[in-house]
């Protein structure tokens, strides 16, 4: 079985990376803490801490924020957790644990907790698993102090959640007094599976596969709940209710297609893989890979992003990725990554990894800026700021990125995903090394060491060097990515490395005879085009280097970007820039405008527009709107030549 290493023994020195990772440590967690505590002017209020203080009865007051509010200080707290694994910090780790002390002395005497229903409705405890969240949000605290426990081997946080873990072991299952329902929206699941895997106990395991076999059989728990509750609830929204935008449509083994909510679902597969794996469930497994398939293959976006409906963050059909409307959440990219993860770990497949890098260096990676201080929650492929209006279908897409949120799900799980990097960059398995990501990093007590020394995303080479007691008797399997060409592996002295392929990786041999190894692979900015029945792409091209998608912004290439049209006839120019966006490749392409002519002055006219020659500039997507704001599109109308 795989095994995962620990990130104090990883210690990331990459180029492109090493700054957002030093970013979460100096100034995302810094900041964040501002906002828990309601600091920061002119962002939107958290309330976090606040709620936890009147559970406490250390305040007076009212809850304020959403029902899962919570859940912000669980993954800020697991975030912390990560930083202080890789660097240990006092001054950070005592405000951890007087977090951690709150959150203990808020939580009621039989295991309970969770501040909304605590301070606002504590006759509505378990009463409305549809919509009141008290899974989900108990899903994240046991995240967190597995997380704390693990870097720290403080326990205190861990006691709290096992009393959690323990009430709901007690209150849900198949007993006659028991609930025999399951969450609204799916985290506790893969959560404690978590917790049974740091504390050996099976109970946790067997609550985790009870949520899950029980989903989606029978009855809808939730429409059936809805009735004994006379249809009142907490959010308008799920008044006509879908069981599929939960999930909760069919059983889960029997599902096909990525439906409903996008973080709900990519949550509920990671759990999914999760129990696949502990209890060799063939068919759950068989269920993992129909979805990623059908997700990745025809609901997800070019940058990773997935869920294309602005309303309720769904998917919708296959091939249906609006550019300029979409949702495309961080969270659901970020979970989209996790379960790749654990599908790469589950499977030895390195496709899995493709995509996970993908989200890394994409759709994630733009949910930040550069200086860690503003968030998208949605990440749209095009944007044209003036028709982002509140009150239109456009009033989820925002131009700039924000300083905070009302529903601040996304900021957290950025912070605790850049934190926890290392987790992604390679796992074991006995004397084997998966190498799945070309991140610059040392890699202790594996056993031996691991140095990797990379030029990724910019250039495709690796050097990687075994060293240490037992580092020789190492096997490295390294992740051939699918967007490489002329894959090779040398030793320093240019002479081929003998290795074989199983399932993506490069094995080496045994008797291969060279440490360090030398990665190469040609991965030059090619043009990209969409599955024809993506609509929206119809007669569009973006480009694509290695794992780096492009867009176009309108500080580099004026207005109207809608009007610009790409001639694909002539191949994209690279340009390495150190002083842009931190040091970025960027691309030119010849292109055309359309200009207005007789049209200047009206509407329409019967005379067609005359082109413009232009040379149009793209820039990493993961970094736009880091400079002044204006549109961006990815994807750019083609010159066709016949």
């Amino acid at each position: 079985m795989f095994q995962e290493i620990p990130l104090r023994n990883t210690k990331i020195t990459d180029e492109f990376w090493k700054p957002s990772i030093d970013l979460v440590r100096e100034s995302i967690i810094p900041y964040q803490w501002k906002i828990l505590n309601d600091l920061v002017k002119d962002a939107e209020p958290s309330h976090c801490l606040h709620n936890f203080k009147v559970a406490a009865r250390e305040e007076e007051g009212d809850f304020m924020g959403a029902v899962f509010q919570d859940t912000d200080v669980a993954k800020w707290l697991e975030a912390v957790a990560y930083t202080l694994e890789a660097f240990p910090d006092e001054e950070l780790e005592r405000l951890a644990d007087e977090t951690i002390a709150l959150i203990g002395r808020a939580q009621q005497e039989d295991g309970y907790l969770d501040t909304y229903f605590i301070i606002k409705e504590p006759e509505g405890r378990f009463k409305n698993l549809q919509e009141g969240h008290e899974l989900y949000t108990a899903g994240h605290m046991i995240e967190a102090a597995v997380a704390y426990y693990q870097a720290t081997g403080k326990d205190e946080f861990l006691k709290i959640v096992c009393k959690t873990a323990d009430l709901l072991c007690d209150t849900f299952g198949p007993e006659a007094d028991q609930i025999h329902g399951y969450p609204g929206h799916q985290e506790i699941e893969l959560a404690l599976v978590r917790l049974y895997r740091v504390t050996g106990r099976r109970q946790y395991l067997e609550l985790a596969k009870y949520f899950i076999d029980i989903r989606g059989v029978g009855a809808n728990y939730f429409l059936e709940e809805q009735k004994k509750r006379g249809g009142r609830g907490i959010f308008p929204e799920f008044s006509g209710y879908d069981p599929a935008y939960s999930q909760s449509h069919m059983p889960v083994r029997d599902q096909k297609t990525a439906e409903g909510h996008a973080v709900r679902a990519v949550y509920m597969y990671c759990a999914m893989a999760d129990l696949a794996l502990e209890y060799g469930d063939e068919a759950l497994m068989d269920a993992c890979k129909t979805l990623w398939d059908n997700m990745t293959g025809k609901r997800m976006y070019l940058t990773g992003g997935i869920g294309s409906s602005g309303i309720l963050e769904r998917f919708t059909t296959d091939y249906d990725l609006p550019n300029d409307r979409n949702y495309s959440e961080t969270c659901a990219s970020i979970g989209l990554a996790l379960f790749g993860s654990r599908m790469a770990r589950i499977t030895k497949d390195a496709s899995y990894m493709d995509t996970v890098e993908l989200e890394l260096y994409n759709n994630i990676l733009a949910g930040i800026a550069m200086d860690g201080k503003s968030f998208f929650y949605v990440n749209p492929l095009e944007v044209w700021p003036d028709n982002c209006m509140n009150r239109t279908s456009m009033e989820h897409v925002k131009p700039v990125r924000q300083k905070w949120f009302g529903v601040a799900c996304c900021p957290p799980n950025i912070a605790r995903t850049l934190a926890s990097l290392g987790h992604y960059i390679a796992f074991r398995e006995d004397k084997r090394v998966y190498v799945n990501l070309y991140v610059s990093a040392v890699i202790d007590g594996i056993p031996g060491s691991l140095k990797i020394e990379s030029q990724m995303p910019w250039k495709g080479r690796c050097e990687i060097t075994r060293g240490g007691e037992g580092g020789k008797e190492m096997e490295l399997a390294l992740r051939i990515p699918a967007y490489a060409e002329g894959f090779a592996v040398t030793g320093r002295d240019g002479r081929p490395v003998r290795w074989h392929e199983e399932t993506g990786y490069a094995i080496l041999d045994e008797d291969s005879g060279s440490d360090p190894v030398i990665l190469t692979w040609n991965m030059p900015a090619a043009y990209v085009w969409a599955n024809p029945m993506v609509r929206a792409d119809a007669g569009r091209v973006a480009i694509k280097k290695g794992p780096v998608v492009y867009c176009l912004e309108e500080t580099d290439n004026g207005a109207n970007l809608a009007g610009v049209f790409a001639d694909t006839s002539q191949p994209p120019a690279e340009t390495w820039e150190p002083d842009l966006l931190g040091g970025v490749v960027s691309v030119s392409v010849h292109g055309k405008r359309l200009a207005a002519g007789a049209l200047q002055k009206k509407l329409y006219a019967a005379e067609r527009p005359q082109l413009e020659d232009i040379s149009l500039k793209a820039v990493p997507y993961a970094r736009w709107c880091n400079r002044t704001p204006g549109e961006m599109t990815v994807w750019m109308k083609e010159l066709y030549y016949v």
